[in-house]
């Protein structure tokens, strides 16, 4: 276990807490001037973390905490640059750097395995929290400013321009941000979480620069904040940082801040309220009705496990009680996917709901929600039940994460709450005392029927939530926002417009300086580690073949079976991702799904069947494809969990009927809601889908036609009954077809797998390998606009270009970064106020592509990206220039997972040819690049003419100039 050094003299050491199963040792300290807390985790990690955390807590909805976050990170009193932030995303070999707005807290949190960098990184935060200029042409560029349509003509129509406004404006097309916006403004309806903390669009311009001033110096104090640090670098010399460079210069404040526990109602409340839609959509079955609860205090550990228990017994699967009724409602086509717990608050919500749909079943809904609870008041659960619970809150509690943040920040953003609410964040990590204490209650049957009782039935604080669709409601809200506009273009004196025109003036002009980057710290290419680190296998066997990782794994063990896809009817191919998402969702061998999925709960931490493929090395046209199944679970649990893998390898049944066309419905459903969330994403693959066969197959069956294909074969089953037995047929079609194919086996483990090594042959077959034909690419219309229920543009544009294997694939992707980097982040974001833009090489799939998130323009964007072409072919680029787009793809590259996920990782990049040796020297092949390279690779590859797919709503594709040249299709 390691030990914390000696803390610094300006802090106190209050005391030191082991927690075994995580082999972390917490000391809490406070400084002795300002108060300010500091957790340290030390132990033997050598991926550093640092946040700092201040609780705010804003009694409006212009969004004044978030765009404080934003405007704080644009230059501070050591770094008088405009743009620090992002600026030292280039200079730095950070494996994780970003700044988060909650409900009541605004965090700053970045990781790096490089010493220098963390140091370095660890001052620029520093300086940005507690020193920031708040300089007003910040505060416009990222909150909110009035400029004209015509920049310098004030004649020309007044418009709300601004990074957090259009990023909200994106954020509240989403149906799922409404419904939690509604959910607090009705359970809340007198502190913090009444209001919309990253700021309602509405509200955002009567935020003023002084009101953000004012919220910045009430809360951006040390008193007020709490610093956490997670790794290997020793407390004093973080401590020591800390006060040289912020603490000494502070004296106590006010005491810090706190959520006052909200007033409960006497009686439950019924809400109900509109979302807009477009004008020629239909609002029959888009209802969506939610039932809500204010529960016990998070912060309190024992609460806080009670709730999770109660939550994942009534939801968890299709096999709880409460999900078998949000599935089985007859007048609704899904369960709300915000149904569960949210434990984000000072006081937690319990939700379930429904989606798809009419005003009218609402108390119907609400009535079979109740009786069920009655009856499992007194009936009870199921104790087997109730242990799958625990043993899943075990499996979460003990897996080493680290796949998408960096794990000690998991760790620091589950001890948070407790420590913004002042209250014990270790025992939020520690919970292993509550849960052998709750192991001991569930025993007794009268346990969670007390639960019930006392959480839900005779709570009186619920809310009955009714949001309807209202075609008028986009056209009333747009119209709501030029009328002010109008109104504030009418009273405007000339002082007062050129007053408008200069703030634009002045705010291009400081856009497009260029600030002395010497003023931040920065590493180099020296301070580059000299290769990857990548794990390789323990021990491997060929019949059949078994590949086996040792890796600290803290007790669970992860199997992957693999098999080779071969070739399929088109049809198939169609259907095969379909096929693969249901298949561990229906029942298995004399197992109904309902016992099926109890089964995966009692054994495993879930099974999922995965459809993986990349392009070859050296030819992007050819692709590889392979079916996984994939579990994990505890040591003790895992022979019982490869029996579960077996069997659904095998025996996946596909008679339930019912079952299955539910599941699609619900599919359907939560893809036509996720646009607004990864609408980049899918404008990207829809512009790539002309060049490659397997980019052309993920648009046909995941992407955006994949949705219409979805909701076409829906639609289908609803209205033909002999539809489903094509279907089921084609399934077990595919079953069959993957039976027949030889099996590849993973294990990743910290145990010894000698004694598990017999179970694993057990999967052996004597099939041939079958290679496949994979599916052809078909003409695509090579410009699309995909018309759909959005409030602001995604924009992409794609090029052909090389495979990994080629010699000028390192030079593209560096060309990303460099584009993005020296353009269009200025261009798109700065200037053009989307939420973010660049530039990245798909090197897997040979296609560079432009992108835009949540945008407020369509024609300026596409031509940002023909500009920034331009820019790179006729403009002298300095040497730190391209070192600042190597580091940030070798940051990319070396960024660590988890022990699982760097094991599995390698074990697919070798099954795909990704060898550790060609990932070593394509990394070294981009170290090597030069602006030279940039140049030639980008007059070669595009100089072409792009293939363009945007996602936009209809009142913006009406005033596009170029739209008569797309293929346009509604969603």
């Amino acid at each position: 276990m390691p030990v914390s050094p000696t803390n610094h003299p300006a802090f106190d050491e209050i005391r030191a807490y082991t927690i075994e199963h995580l082999n972390l040792e917490i000391k809490e300290y406070v400084h002795k001037v300002t108060q300010a807390k500091h957790f340290h985790m030390a132990t033997s990690h050598n991926e550093n973390v640092f946040l700092v955390a201040f609780r705010t807590m804003p009694m409006d909805s212009t969004g004044v905490a978030h765009i404080l976050e934003h405007t704080a990170l644009c230059g501070s009193r050591r770094y008088p640059v405009r743009d620090p932030f992002f600026m030292m995303l280039r200079r730095s070999l950070n494996t994780f750097m970003n700044a988060f707005t909650s409900g009541d807290w605004t965090a700053y949190p970045f990781a790096s395995q490089n010493r220098k960098d963390y140091f370095n990184l660890l001052s620029i935060y520093l300086d940005a929290a507690f020193f920031s200029r708040l300089d007003p042409l910040d505060f416009a560029q990222e909150g909110h400013r009035l400029e004209f349509k015509t920049a310098t003509d004030a004649t020309s129509p007044l418009e709300y321009k601004g990074v957090v406004f259009n990023e909200m404006k994106g954020a509240m097309s989403s149906t799922n941000s409404q419904l939690a916006d509604l959910i607090g403004r009705y359970l809340f309806p007198s502190n913090t979480y009444h209001y919309n903390s990253g700021g309602d669009p509405a509200h955002i311009p009567d935020l003023s620069y002084e009101a953000l001033q004012h919220f910045y110096q009430s809360h951006y104090h040390p008193s007020n904040a709490l610093f956490f640090t997670y790794g290997d670098i020793p407390v004093f010399e973080l401590q020591e940082k800390m006060q040289t460079q912020v603490l000494a210069e502070f004296t106590a404040a006010q005491p810090a801040l706190k959520v006052e526990p909200e007033k409960r109602y006497h009686a439950p409340i019924e809400v109900v309220e509109s979302y807009g839609i477009e004008a020629n959509d239909s609002t029959e079955d888009k209802t969506f009705i939610a039932i809500s609860w204010l529960l016990g205090d998070s912060t309190d550990p024992l609460q806080r496990l009670e709730a999770h228990l109660l939550s994942q017994a009534l939801l968890a699967n299709s096999a709880s009680p409460l999900q078998q009724l949000l599935e089985n409602f007859s007048h609704a086509k899904a369960p709300l996917s915000l149904s569960g717990l949210d434990d984000s608050q000072k006081e937690m919500v319990f939700s379930c709901g429904v989606e798809g749909s009419n005003p009218q079943h609402n108390h119907a809904f609400l009535q079979q929600v109740l009786q069920l609870l009655t009856r499992l008041a007194e009936e009870g659960i199921d104790y087997q039940q109730l242990e799958s619970v625990c043993h899943q809150i075990e499996l979460s509690q003990r897996e080493i994460g680290g796949d998408h943040y960096p794990y000690g920040l998991q760790l620091i953003l589950t001890a948070l709450p407790g420590a913004i609410h002042h209250q014990d964040p270790v025992k939020l990590l520690d919970i292993d005392p509550y849960l052998i204490y709750l192991r001991e209650q569930i025993q007794n049957p009268d346990y969670i029927k007390t639960l019930i009782r006392r959480w839900l039935l005779d709570n009186h604080h619920r809310l009955l939530l009714t949001v309807k669709p209202d075609t008028g409601l986009n056209q009333r809200r747009q119209a709501a926002e030029e009328q002010r506009l109008q109104a504030i273009q009418k009273q405007l004196t000339a002082q007062q417009q050129q007053a408008i025109i200069q703030l634009s003036q002045q705010l291009l002009a400081r856009q497009q300086q260029t600030d002395d980057a010497d003023i931040l710290p920065k590493v180099g290419l020296e301070d580059v580690a000299p290769q990857l680190d990548i794990p390789t296998p323990t021990e491997q066997h060929q019949s059949p073949p078994l590949t086996y990782f040792r890796a600290g794994t803290n007790g669970l063990a992860y199997v992957h079976l693999l098999l080779p896809v071969p070739t399929l009817a088109p049809e198939l191919w169609q259907q095969l991702p379909l096929f693969c998402k249901l298949s561990t969702e229906v029942g298995v061998g004399q197992q109904d799904y309902l016992a099926t999925q109890a089964w995966q709960a009692r054994v495993s931490g879930g099974i999922s069947l995965s459809l993986d493929f990349r392009s070859d090395l050296e030819d992007a046209h050819r692709t590889h494809f392979y079916c996984s199944y994939s579990s994990k679970a505890l040591t003790r649990n895992q022979s019982a969990m490869l029996q579960l893998l077996g069997a659904t390898y095998r025996e996946t049944r596909w008679d339930e009927a019912t079952r299955i066309q539910e599941l699609i419905t619900q599919r359907r459903v939560y893809k036509e809601k996720s646009i607004p969330g990864q609408g980049h994403s899918l404008a990207m693959l829809a512009a790539s889908s002309g060049f490659n066969p397997a980019l052309h197959f993920s648009h046909q069956v995941s992407g955006l036609k994949g949705l219409q294909a979805l909701q076409q074969l829906d639609d289908g089953l609803q209205q033909d009954a002999h539809a489903f037995e094509t279907l089921q047929q084609q399934f077990q079609t595919i079953q069959q077809a993957l039976i027949q194919q030889p099996v590849q086996l993973l294990y990743v483990s910290d145990s010894d797998w000698q004694t598990l090594k017999p179970e694993l042959q057990a999967f052996a077959n004597q099939q041939t390998y079958t290679k496949t034909t994979g599916p052809v690419l078909s003409a695509s219309a090579a410009q699309q606009a995909w018309l759909t229920n959005t409030q602001v543009n995604f924009c992409a544009q794609a090029f052909a270009t090389v495979p990994a294997s080629h010699a000028d694939s390192a030079a593209l992707t560096v060309l990303g970064a460099f584009l993005k980097n020296g353009y269009l982040h200025r261009a798109i974001r700065e200037q053009g106020g989307a939420y973010g833009g660049g530039a990245s090489h798909d090197a897997g799939h040979a296609v560079f592509k432009f992108y835009s998130y949540r945008d407020p323009r369509l024609q300026g964007t596409l031509d940002d990206f023909h500009n920034s072409i331009d820019w790179l072919l006729n403009t002298h680029h300095s040497a730190d220039s391209l070192e600042q787009a190597i580091l940030g793809i070798i940051s990319g590259i070396d960024k660590p997972g988890s022990p699982a996920g760097m094991a599995i990782q390698a074990y697919y990049d070798q099954l795909f040819a990704r060898t550790p040796e060609h990932r070593n020297a394509y990394r070294q092949r981009i170290l090597a690049v030069t602006i030279a390279d940039l140049k030639r690779v980008g007059e070669i590859y595009l100089s072409k003419t792009p293939r363009t797919a945007v996602i936009t709503h209809q009142a913006a594709w009406q005033q596009f100039a170029g739209a008569s040249a797309f293929d346009t299709q509604q969603l």
